[in-house]
């Protein structure tokens, strides 16, 4: 149990840094730990029309956290994504990009953009 909490903590923690770290780059965060039926999205973070769903991983190394994203993370958050999007009111003009934000050990954030590509 003590695991898992330590866990959970730890992941709140790195989304909090990556959301930082997107912040200041002038995203702007719109959800955090999107959660649909077909799975949770760490972050969403938008900057005028260009809408990026953020997976964050946090990781020993930059390697093991782009590792960490496979396949099957792909489909599912590309899915809860078109979820989200289709909610949207603007949607027909905005732009989706997926990205990926390791957080390590003692280092800033790092922020990969076009993960993996999407549908679209």
């Amino acid at each position: 149990m003590a695991d898992r909490l330590r866990a959970y903590r730890r992941g709140h923690r790195s989304e909090w840094f990556a959301a930082l770290a997107l912040m200041l780059k002038g995203y702007r965060i719109v959800a955090r730990r999107y959660r649909t039926k077909l799975g949770e999205i760490d972050l969403i973070a938008r900057r005028g029309d260009l809408v990026v769903i953020v997976e964050v991983k946090a990781r020993p190394t930059l390697a093991q956290a782009m590792d960490a994203v496979g396949r099957e993370s792909a489909w599912r958050i590309e899915g809860a994504a078109d979820l989200w999007l289709a909610r949207q009111p603007d949607h027909a003009r905005l732009s989706m990009r997926f990205d990926m934000v390791a957080v390590l050990p003692r280092r800033w954030p790092v922020h990969v953009e076009n993960i993996f590509q999407g549908r679209r």
